[in-house]
């Protein structure tokens, strides 16, 4: 699929995916449809970005970087509500002294984000679940302290030689957790006392409450 020109030409895309169930999208584009999500966890929103025709895939950058704009599909029940965190982006456990939010990561990926909620309740298989109307969201002033205030707090706490102690609780909308395929994969980080440690790879999620008000919000759920 051909990369959109322009956000008005993504959006339409994209509303034209809403309604589509994930095995009549993975037809059309002739991707086959895992019986379930256990082993393709990311499956949803590779199929999500190639119908779209996103480029940056897990890099940094946004999938859209040529229109500043991420991709984030998200699992919803049949409410509305959230039914799990979201991945934003890995979190730098090295070299961070003088990293500021403004250049990180986080940011850069939560500037603009093109939402597109999925019922995703895990009884429906994989292919049954349905495509809901897309949301455009650049984070309010009141979301991005929020947000900031959380990374830097936790960032922080990482400097520090810390990192073992945070948990999933650290944060009111932003939280840090361990992101590795299996318990093997280790990364560099720093010890309590400045030492090189070896830890999981971490990655920063949004919480399911700061989504599920961003969607209530939009779509007056």
């Amino acid at each position: 699929m051909s990369r959109p020109a322009s956000i008005p030409a993504l959006q339409h895309r994209a509303e034209q995916l809403a309604g589509l169930s994930l095995s009549e999208l993975a037809h059309q584009l002739g991707i086959p449809v895992p019986p379930h999500l256990r082993r393709d966890k990311g499956w949803v929103g590779q199929l999500l970005e190639l119908a779209l025709g996103a480029s940056a895939g897990s890099k940094p950058e946004q999938d859209f970087p040529e229109l500043g704009v991420e991709l984030k599909t998200i699992p919803v029940d049949g409410r509305g509500k959230p039914l799990e965190t979201t991945f934003v982006s890995v979190a730098p456990l090295t070299d961070i002294g003088g990293l500021r939010w403004e250049d990180s990561n986080v940011r850069n990926k939560l500037s603009r984000v093109l939402w597109i909620p999925v019922l995703g309740e895990r009884s429906l298989a994989p292919g049954d679940r349905i495509i809901g109307q897309p949301l455009l969201w650049t984070p309010s002033a009141q979301e991005e302290q929020l947000l900031r205030q959380d990374w830097e707090e936790i960032m922080e706490l990482i400097s520090l030689g810390q990192i073992q102690d945070i948990t999933a609780r650290h944060g009111q909308v932003l939280q840090l957790r361990p992101k590795a395929a299996n318990n093997r994969a280790l990364t560099e980080a720093v010890g309590r006392h400045g030492q090189p440690i070896m830890t999981l790879p971490r990655g920063f999620y949004l919480k399911t409450g700061f989504t599920a008000a961003l969607l209530t919000r939009h779509f007056m759920l």
